[in-house]
């Protein structure tokens, strides 16, 4: 790979972590809080929830937040990963619709279709990388879903 194409590289997913943060915290910012909405409150904790079941089978040394493999990376099929290839993903999707369904102002809308974005490019970033990477990413693949177990 050239050295030109790894500095792009580097700076579209620096980039799109960048949005996925702004996003969030902007998200925040507008929010009145999720803790006088039921719903929010429920689809939030199942969020967290999603997010703690999947960083217990994949290992903080092999998690990246930006789109790109660490070197070693192993690929996990074990608990939520043996149903959706990106379960963080979708854990940030369901703590900040939460946040969208307790106060849903046009900035919230607006923010949360950007971070939704953002999580897109960086999962087919990352689909991208491992096909190249590990031969078996493509069978399991065709058995997973991307983000929402059984559906999606």
């Amino acid at each position: 790979m050239k050295k030109g194409s790894l500095m792009s590289d580097s700076l579209y997913a620096k980039s799109l972590v960048a949005i996925q943060f702004l996003s969030m915290g902007l998200m925040l910012l507008f929010s009145d809080g999720i803790f006088y909405h039921p719903l929010a409150v429920l689809i939030f904790m199942l969020g967290l929830s999603i997010g703690i079941w999947a960083l217990f089978h994949n290992r903080l040394g092999n998690f990246n937040i930006q789109p790109k493999l660490k070197e070693n990376a192993k690929l996990i099929t074990t608990g939520i990963y043996k149903y959706i290839r990106h379960p963080m993903y979708f854990s940030v999707f369901l703590m900040m619709l939460g946040l969208v369904i307790a106060t849903p102002t046009l900035y919230e809308i607006f923010f949360f279709v950007l971070l939704l974005l953002a999580l897109y490019l960086k999962a087919k970033k990352e689909e991208a990388l491992w096909i190249e990477e590990n031969a078996d990413y493509v069978a399991y693949k065709q058995r997973t879903k991307y983000f929402v177990p059984f559906v999606l």
